[in-house]
């Protein structure tokens, strides 16, 4: 399974800056903004396993974006970002349903610490990552494996597994190949081939075949990247 993916929506680039580089060092997906509207956009639109949201923003109300995200993601983990004197807008944040708050100025371990313990405790990352209903089998993914109603069988490559996760918590959107370098490869695009992305969806196309029959798991999108058949995905 890919990593966790968190996003950071906060305003003042130089915590921005320690948080996300803190959160990658320990193998952590991270998405980040630096508005209200922005994050609220990619907490909807991303595969994100936990939020950690700045109420004081640009772009609209931190509160807000916590409100709207219980509408569209109830089980979406948040954590809320607080400077030392908002004791208020902590309660108000705790009563629409904020997992924890860090206030600021915050150590990197404890947030680090508080990260892992919302995680831990939080059903979002299982209700987020779908199964797949294949037409002719199933994927197992505690042993990334593609099984056949026949009795035939595929043993994915971790990548290969971690893409296809990525792939089907996005049933229905096309991916394009730089958002999947840097959710599924942890790498900046810049600079870099997207051949790599080809080459293991045509290896993932291949190991699925057999158990999709006639259906196209995997599409392109000519001009946006890959999407996954949002029929073949159901809530696990």
């Amino acid at each position: 399974m890919s990593a966790p993916s968190i996003l950071t929506i906060e305003d003042d680039p130089a915590i921005r800056r320690g948080i996300v580089d803190s959160l990658k060092a320990t193998g952590h997906i991270v998405w980040q903004a630096d508005r209200a509207d922005e994050g609220f956009e990619k907490a909807i639109a991303k595969p994100c396993d936990l939020v950690l949201l700045d109420l004081v923003l640009p772009g609209g109300n931190g509160l807000d974006v916590l409100a709207k995200i219980r509408r569209h993601k109830p089980t979406l983990p948040v954590i809320i970002l607080t400077a030392k004197g908002e004791e208020q807008d902590r309660i108000k944040g705790l009563r629409l349903g904020a997992d924890d708050y860090v206030v600021k100025p915050f150590s990197v371990d404890e947030l680090l610490a508080r990260v892992e313990a919302v995680l831990r405790r939080s059903p979002a990352r299982a209700a987020q990552t779908p199964s797949l209903a294949l037409p002719n089998g199933e994927i197992h993914w505690n042993s990334r494996e593609i099984k056949s109603a026949d009795g035939g069988t595929q043993v994915l490559s971790e990548r290969e597994c971690a893409l296809l996760d990525y792939l089907s918590r996005n049933p229905g959107r096309a991916i394009d190949r730089n958002e999947l370098l840097q959710g599924v490869w942890q790498i900046d695009a810049k600079g870099v081939t997207t051949r790599t992305v080809d080459m293991h969806v045509a290896r993932l196309r291949e190991k699925l075949q057999h158990a999709c029959g006639d259906c196209d798991a995997i599409k392109t999108i000519r001009g946006k990247g890959y999407m996954i058949d949002s029929q073949l995905v159901e809530a696990s």
